[in-house]
């Protein structure tokens, strides 16, 4: 059963939280994929699963429905993300509207990477917002939802420091946001360097490590480059040297990501969350390696 608290609520109490993040998929077989790993993940009990998000068309049509679909039909709380990609404020409502309409109460707001590709400009729709701070105050205007937001370990990829990115962390709490879920990383300073700075700006607000398991060397490394993460050089070469084989790839990357994920948790993070591609197998078997029982809400 759903907890009657808000998600806010539930992470700035204290409580450990343990979650995870899907995508809409684009084709009927991609969704059959997706409702076996969500069964899969709700048999681990976990804090909420957020559902990243497609602007524009039967897309956007495809993860509203899943996403309201999951809070009617599972146990899960789902996490609806949103962004300012390709539409207007008026057009944003709306959206915001057809999930309040799905009976989905927590959303993630977010800026979005330039429509146009990585390394260009970011150019707001006419009419639409600018900054991810501008959709958390239109989303906090419109209901009584919570709000979460993304952070940067390394930083954003238009930030001119990491200053500078505690400092939007900061502002982001001060529109509304009551929690924030990290970038992938691999480097756990390079978390820790966050909250701290964050903390010095006044952001008190739990901030969520984002956790991708290496499964595949080519796409790790697609995704730290769209990201902006590094993949570090030390780590790259343990992984060159199993690439050849699946299998101990996938083992090394449950091996590396339980191991972050001890000492994240050993040093203080509110919990994890796990980016899973919507495939669950390498994220269970790091569930499984850090002893966790089924978390409660």
């Amino acid at each position: 059963m759903q907890s009657t608290a808000s998600l806010g609520e539930i992470l700035s109490s204290g409580q450990r939280s343990f979650s995870f993040e899907l995508f809409p998929p684009k084709t009927d077989e991609g969704e059959r994929t997706l409702w076996q790993t969500v069964r899969e993940i709700e048999a681990l009990r976990p804090t909420f699963v957020s559902v990243t998000y497609g602007a524009g068309g039967s897309t956007q049509d495809r993860t509203v429905r899943i996403t309201g679909e999951i809070a009617r039909e599972t146990t899960l709380t789902p996490v609806a993300h949103l962004t300012c990609v390709g539409a207007s404020r008026d057009e944003l409502r709306g959206v915001i509207g057809q999930y309040a309409a799905e009976g989905v109460s927590t959303m993630l707001a977010l800026r979005g990477d330039p429509p146009t590709g990585l390394n260009t400009e970011w150019r707001p729709h006419p009419g639409g917002l600018q900054h991810a701070v501008d959709l958390v105050g239109l989303i906090r205007s419109l209901g009584t939802f919570s709000v979460g937001v993304a952070a940067f370990p390394e930083g954003h990829p238009e930030s001119t420091d990491l200053d500078q990115d505690a400092r939007v962390l900061a502002m982001k709490q001060d529109a509304g946001a009551e929690f924030a879920i990290t970038q992938l990383f691999f480097d756990v300073a390079d978390y820790e360097r966050l909250v701290e700075q964050a903390a010095a700006h006044g952001c008190t607000m739990p901030i969520v490590p984002g956790i991708m398991p290496v499964t595949n060397v080519s796409q790790i490394l697609r995704f730290t480059e769209l990201s902006g993460a590094a993949f570090p050089a030390d780590l790259a070469a343990r992984f060159d040297a199993v690439a050849d084989d699946p299998e101990a790839v996938t083992r090394l990357g449950v091996e590396v990501a339980a191991t972050m994920c001890r000492r994240l948790l050993s040093g203080g993070a509110p919990g994890l969350h796990f980016y899973t591609l919507n495939r669950s197998r390498s994220t269970i078997e790091v569930y499984e390696a850090l002893g966790l029982g089924a978390p409660t809400t």
